[in-house]
């Protein structure tokens, strides 16, 4: 049996299955819900149930509340299941200020080609501590005296593992090992999350993202934290890549298309490949040439910092305020390879 979880003061509103948690439920749904170690050791979850019953899980005692916070009605919410319509009180996440930085290890536990030149890794995280983000937030991976900066590209709901879109930089301090010799197992000490770059859960505004590269791992977590939460903002992404060859998950920007009325997608080719009848040139020219009042949008940009750098300058042209552009800056180069 399901039971409806009501959160104050944001007014989500969530289903909550049989044998699922508060927390559980709450970040399935996309909720920027409060959490930390989800083993009910640290109580960074710990919210306030006003109206309804739970029971926690497997004969949990809430040792992170003290006598006050239980008579105030506090419970632990990775431990506490709803067992009838709740209504809860507490302060979802709206901001990065907001969230613990963590430094752990983690292990690779799967490394997929996507292109010559990119793969998809996947880090998983200790059993007993997991790491809050926002959507297109990143992380930085920790050596001996160096640290890479690697963009997070799933979105929070699906926090098991950390995906990470990686491209090879010939000569780069990182990289060449995650092509040529990493494996599965192998165990990496990251920090994060990191970052001011990630989705205005409270903007109306249509949105226009511009991905460069693997700059479209953090656009891609964003855009699949917006299906989640049911958004309907029109979401228009243009990603500029050299050739076709690069467009390295084009299959699911077309499914993003097929299934949401709300998004639409644009491949840009800066080489175009003889017979491309698409798009070609630089992204942001692309951008610029089918938008030329962005007064009443949101635009989120990731890539190179001369594509970053552009966007920023056009966009002001076109009447955007400074505080609705949004930007991750990919730096490549020597000592800040990365993303």
């Amino acid at each position: 049996m399901a039971n409806r979880i009501q959160l104050q003061p944001s007014g989500h509103d969530f289903e909550s299955k049989e044998g699922e948690n508060i927390l559980e439920s709450a970040l399935e749904h996309g909720v920027a819900f409060p959490y930390g170690c989800q083993n009910g050791f640290c109580g960074a979850c710990k919210a306030k149930v006003v109206s309804g019953d739970y029971e926690y899980q497997d004969e949990y005692k809430p040792q992170p509340l003290t006598e006050d916070e239980l008579a105030d009605g506090m419970v632990i919410c990775c431990k506490a299941e709803a067992k009838s319509d709740l209504t809860v009180a507490v302060e979802v996440v709206k901001g990065a200020e907001e969230i613990k930085v963590h430094n752990m290890p983690t292990k690779v536990v799967k490394i997929e080609k996507l292109a010559d030149d990119v793969v998809r890794l996947y880090l998983k995280t200790p059993e007993d501590e997991s790491m809050q983000f926002l959507a297109g937030q990143y992380i930085e991976i920790l050596m001996e005296d160096k640290r890479r900066a690697f963009s997070i590209a799933n979105a929070p709901h699906n926090n098991e593992e950390i995906e990470l879109h990686i491209r090879l930089v010939e000569g780069g301090y990182f990289t060449p090992h995650v092509f040529n010799e990493m494996t599965e197992k192998e165990i990496l000490r990251i920090e994060g999350p990191l970052g001011g770059f990630y989705l205005r859960e409270d903007s109306r505004n249509d949105i226009v993202m511009i991905a460069g590269g693997t700059g479209f791992a953090p656009i891609k977590g964003i855009i699949e934290h917006a299906i989640e939460l049911g958004k309907k903002n029109m979401i228009h992404l243009y990603w500029g890549v050299r050739g076709q060859k690069d467009i390295y998950l084009r299959e699911l920007a077309e499914q993003w298309v097929a299934e949401h009325e709300n998004i639409k997608f644009v491949p840009v080719l800066s080489n175009a490949d003889e017979g491309w009848e698409g798009r070609s040139g630089y992204v942001h020219e692309a951008v610029f040439e089918d938008f030329y009042d962005l007064s009443g949008r949101d635009v989120y940009v990731a890539g190179p910092p001369v594509m970053v750098n552009a966007c920023r300058e056009a966009c002001t042209k076109r009447k955007l305020p400074e505080k609705r552009f949004y930007s991750d800056s990919f730096e490549i180069a020597g000592a800040t390879e990365g993303k």
